[in-house]
């Protein structure tokens, strides 16, 4: 029987790290997209909820029958390294036009259980042109009808509309499609996860670029924490929540890049012991380096995207591009390793061999680079970053005893 209780307390306790990591790579998991996913979170979902609460402030909201478990990832910065992308092959980033779209489409929909995409395209088409600040939506034009159906595409990746008839695809070929959509108006109110709505700040559209930066703050801003003047456990409460938050949300955590405030709290007896535990209990690896600390997940079960990684072209130009930089290199030098790749390897990566094809790869893979913080790019400098020894041919010795 005692055999049988540690069993069962690995299995929870495996199941528990699972659903940690799930939720970190998809704040908002539902049923018909991923059974498998929401049955483990479901099941799991106290100590998961605790989890995501104690080390992030992060509250996690899981509707056993209504289909879906949602993660309100906090975060009071502006982060354009992980927009909406685009359900093709090209995974193409969502442009601004897609994003009002996307944000017309959803306003539309809270108001209708069932639609079809005609009914829904006039509605949108209605509300942009008596909007003074919005262009008008003309299903018309092709572009328009496209940037429309990918808005529609991630409603239905999130979980928001499921297709009851006919394809979403189809509307780009011709305004008539015929498809028909039941809409899940919880789940749709529950896509925007800001504490503060936006409605609730009443500033004039003129002001919003000026003030974005501001304003940004206001709709992230979490009372817990209190004001100004805040209490000494209010404090240590906002250091353990941002500390952990970049930890399971960035690739890596540079110290240099924490305040000196946060610095103190993880190398504290306190942040150390918190910082193990959490990395144990979330199925974590814990690497831990003079510069900097990351959570490496040996399952890859906690990201949406992967280094190294051949999944396209930009990321094994990124690798190989990474091992000839070194202390700085300048993005000329770059171009011509680029040109050398290309010339080595003439049937890789036909979509960078025309115009400005060199420039475009390796704009790509310093993208790349950058978002996995591997380096820094300055006035026309490369600089790597200390994580990018991790990935440095010939870097591992072996010791003998």
């Amino acid at each position: 029987m005692s055999n049988l209780s540690n069993q069962l307390v690995i299995a929870e306790r495996d199941e528990v790290a699972r659903g940690i990591r799930i939720m970190l790579a998809s704040p908002l998991v539902h049923e018909r997209g991923a059974p498998e996913s929401f049955d483990l979170v479901r099941r799991r979902r106290e100590p998961i909820r605790k989890w995501f609460d104690y080390y992030c402030g992060w509250s996690l909201v899981v509707e056993p029958r209504l289909g879906y478990a949602r993660l309100a990832k906090v975060r009071p910065m502006a982060d354009a390294s992980r927009p909406p992308r685009r359900h093709r092959s090209g995974r193409a980033p969502f442009d601004r036009r897609r994003y009002v779209l996307l944000c017309v489409a959803a306003a539309e929909l809270l108001s209708v259980p069932v639609t079809t995409i005609g009914l829904l395209a006039d509605r949108v088409t209605r509300a942009t042109a008596t909007d003074p600040v919005l262009t008008a939506f003309d299903a018309s034009a092709r572009g328009e009808r496209m940037a429309f159906v990918d808005a529609m595409r991630m409603l239905e990746h999130l979980g928001s509309i499921e297709v009851l008839d006919g394809a979403t695809e189809s509307f780009v070929d011709s305004a008539e499609a015929k498809v028909l959509y039941r809409v899940d108006a919880t789940l749709l109110m529950r896509l925007l996860s800001a504490p503060t709505g936006v409605s609730q700040l009443a500033v004039p559209v003129d002001e919003v670029p000026a003030r974005f930066d501001e304003l940004l703050s206001t709709v992230s801003r979490e009372r817990r924490y209190g004001a100004a003047a805040v209490s000494e456990v209010q404090h240590n409460l906002w250091l353990r929540h941002s500390i952990f938050r970049r930890l399971v949300d960035d690739p890596v955590v540079y110290l240099d890049d924490l305040t000196e405030d946060e610095r103190a709290y993880l190398n504290s007896p306190t942040g150390r012991q918190l910082l193990r535990r959490a990395a144990g209990e979330g199925g974590f690896l814990l690497e831990e380096r003079a510069e900097g600390v990351l959570f490496v997940d040996p399952d890859g079960i906690a990201t949406d995207s992967r280094f190294p990684d051949d999944a396209n072209n930009a990321k094994v130009a990124a690798l190989l591009l990474l091992d000839g930089i070194g202390s700085v290199t300048t993005t000329e030098q770059l171009r011509l390793a680029a040109n050398e790749l290309l010339a080595r390897f003439p049937s890789w990566a036909k979509g960078y061999r025309g115009d400005n094809g060199t420039h475009a790869l390796v704009a790509d893979a310093l993208d790349v680079l950058r978002g996995f913080g591997l380096v820094r790019v300055a006035d026309g400098l490369v600089h790597p970053l200390p994580a990018a020894a991790r990935y440095a041919v010939g870097s591992t010795k072996e010791s003998t005893p």
